[in-house]
C-alpha cells in the first residue's frame, strides 16, 4: 500500500508540496549561515514527495527550539498554511482522507521541522 499511496501521492498533490520545501531549502541557503536550515529543508522535500510508511519522531532541546522559533517566523508559517489547506480540501472526499492526513502530518513538521528525525 506504501508504494501505490507514495506514487498517487506524488501525483495529486505532493509535487506541489515537495517543491515548496525545495524552494525553501534553496532560498535558505543563499546565505552561509542558512545553509544547515536549507539542508534541512532539502530533507523534509524528500519526506514530502514521499510520505506513506514514514513516520515522525519529535524531539530536540534548547538549540531546536531557537532554530524552530526563527524558522516559524521566517518560513514555516507559509509551508504549514499550505499544507493545512490542502489537507482540508483533500478531507471533503472519502478517497483523498489519508492524503489528507498526510498533509496534516506535513503541516505539524512545517512549524517545528527541527529535532524532528523521519522513521
Amino acid at each position: 500500500m506504501g508504494c501505490l499511496g507514495n506514487v498517487l501521492w506524488f501525483i495529486f498533490g505532493g509535487c506541489l508540496s515537495g517543491l515548496s520545501w525545495l524552494l525553501a531549502g534553496c532560498l535558505w541557503c543563499i546565505s552561509i549561515v542558512g545553509i544547515p536550515v536549507g539542508l534541512q529543508c532539502f530533507k523534509l522535500a524528500g519526506l514530502s514527495f514521499f510520505p506513506f510508511g514514514k513516520e515522525v519522531e519529535y524531539g530536540g532541546g534548547a538549540g531546536s527550539f531557537l532554530l524552530n522559533l526563527i524558522w516559524l517566523l521566517v518560513s514555516g508559517i507559509p509551508l504549514a498554511l499550505e499544507s493545512a489547506v490542502l489537507g482540508v480540501v483533500l478531507c471533503i472526499t472519502i478517497v483523498g482522507i489519508p492524503f489528507g492526513l498526510q498533509h496534516f502530518k506535513l503541516a505539524k513538521l512545517a512549524l517545528m521541522p527541527f529535532g524532528s528525525e523521519v522513521r
